[in-house]
């Protein structure tokens, strides 16, 4: 069973399933969370080898879409689902395999297409560090400035990183294998009929004109939307503006 924490209470509504995406961790949720628990039973989960999940030897998307639907099982059987990047495409897989354990779903500046891009030579920079070294989080800022120029991007990575136990809380060498199914997407079939947003930064290029054939195929009821002034990290930019998306498609 993956790592939760939850916040809030049940209410006449489904809880909220938030799912982080690579090298996070449902702890990056917090603040909103907090917020949205105001009114909804709200449940953050660390993805499988993030965090203080299980460590596993794969990272494909039909495992993290079970894994979410045990999780789901566990809270109620139903919930609404936010899922950012990888775990946008994990929650989107899990829409399509278990239509029945998920009332909504918020697809956070990601498209149900495979990348170019990889994330192995943040790995790199994470595994090149000499933990041992390391006494503080700004001396590991430090030293991964060397590779990482973007100071967000440390800030990111080093929220998975146990200064006092020397270890990174994710399992790299499994993220590194398996960074082509990361980037990519699986043969799926079918489709899940039920509401769904795709909710995108303004200044992201993640979610292209080019994709809207194919998340309608699968997803006839998707909406689309972006938010003004935000990249792919839309919910840590616009926090407050990504909380008022949310609040009006969940109808909080």
């Amino acid at each position: 069973m993956l790592a939760m924490e939850t916040f809030g209470e049940d209410s006449s509504h489904p809880p909220i399933l938030i799912v982080h995406g690579l090298f996070g961790s449902g702890r990056n949720w917090g603040v909103i969370a907090k917020r949205l628990a105001k009114d909804r039973r709200v449940v953050t989960v660390d993805m499988r080898n993030h965090g203080d999940s299980p460590r596993e030897e794969t990272q494909d998307y039909p495992a993290m879409a079970d894994d979410l639907a045990r999780v789901i099982d566990e809270i109620g059987g139903t919930a609404q689902v936010i899922g950012h990047s990888m775990g946008g495409k994990a929650s989107m897989v899990l829409a399509l395999a278990h239509p029945d354990k998920v009332a909504r779903i918020i697809v956070a500046d990601i498209a149900p297409v495979a990348y170019a891009h990889t994330q192995s030579h943040l790995i790199e920079a994470m595994q090149a560090l000499d933990l041992d070294a390391l006494d503080t989080r700004s001396d590991a800022d430090a030293a991964l400035a060397d590779t990482v120029e973007e100071k967000s991007v440390r800030a990111f990575l080093l929220q998975s990183l146990d200064v006092r136990g020397k270890a990174w809380k994710l399992n790299l060498d499994v993220l590194e294998r398996e960074m082509k199914k990361i980037t990519g997407f699986p043969e799926v079939s079918g489709t899940y009929d039920g509401p769904v947003l795709f909710l995108a930064g303004a200044d992201s290029d993640y979610v292209r004109s080019e994709h809207r054939a194919r998340i309608k195929a699968l997803f006839p009821e998707a909406r689309q939307a972006k938010i003004p002034g935000a990249g792919h990290w839309l919910h840590a930019e616009k926090p407050r503006e990504f909380e008022a998306a949310v609040r009006a498609f969940f109808e909080i």
